[in-house]
């Protein structure tokens, strides 16, 4: 199925939606989706569900309107459906001061679940004027945006994640963590 129809982004809104890709599970099956529909079946297979695990996931996903069925077909009398992405890109609302990063943590999830050999992790602290900080954020955006555009749904996934932000001042980073 051609993405070029797919509005560019979702903007969860409501607590049904949050809770939908706040899961884990669920946010894997939406990795699998990003590219091309799968069925239920495929989706169990990549993401190592048993289908009924998978089915239900993905029901939660639907209701929450995060994926649809993009295509039908019978096979043996039954029905099968192929999902897929909603929109290019889910928007999470801003979690709050103090609030879990949804994102941040399943990137963690999927960093420690990958194999070692094959990742790159840095981690670099900066002193940036606020004209640098907005112009390197524009920077990883632009680069992440072209990457994406050159993706092939055949070959293997690849995750980029990056966060540029200020970090809270030394007191209330201590004063939270207590």
């Amino acid at each position: 199925m051609p993405t070029d129809d797919l509005p560019e982004t979702f903007h969860v809104t409501t607590d049904e939606q949050l809770r939908a890709v706040s899961n884990l599970t669920r946010h894997r099956i939406m990795a699998v989706l990003r590219f091309e529909p799968a069925t239920i079946t495929q989706i169990a297979e990549r993401v190592g569900l048993a289908k009924g695990s998978s089915s239900y996931h993905v029901r939660l996903l639907e209701r929450a309107g995060l994926v649809k069925v993009v295509r039908t077909r019978k096979v043996r009398g039954v029905t099968e459906r192929y999902y897929a992405m909603a929109a290019r890109s889910v928007v999470l609302p801003d979690p709050g001061e103090g609030g879990p990063d949804v994102l941040m943590r399943h990137a963690v999830a999927d960093l420690e679940a990958s194999p070692v050999g094959e990742r790159h992790v840095r981690m670099a602290h900066l002193r940036l004027t606020e004209e640098q900080f907005a112009q390197l954020g524009a920077r990883l955006q632009a680069l992440a945006d072209e990457y994406r555009e050159l993706s092939d749904p055949s070959l293997p996934d690849a995750s980029l994640v990056f966060a540029l932000f200020h970090p809270a001042p030394r007191g209330q980073a201590e004063g939270s963590a207590k």
